[in-house]
């Protein structure tokens, strides 16, 4: 099996978990086959003293389909 990873980043308003979230769902809309996220660096941006919006950069693991490689 072989496994890639792809880089990220997800952003909310809400939360850094959300963002994750919000990247890893953008992925599963045209990667099959994952089979894990790690979160690597958890930023926001701030305004008048409060997190305005929060941004999660992500590495998004998938399996790659042997039956589509070409030999």
């Amino acid at each position: 099996m072989v496994i890639k990873v792809l880089e990220l980043v997800g952003t909310s308003n809400e939360s850094w978990q959300q963002a994750a979230e919000n990247a890893l769902r953008e992925a599963a809309r045209t990667v099959d086959h994952i089979t894990g996220l790690e979160v690597s660096n958890m930023t926001a941006d701030v305004r008048d003293g409060e997190i305005a919006s929060f941004t999660a950069n992500v590495k998004v693991a998938f399996a790659v389909d042997n039956n589509r490689r070409k030999a």
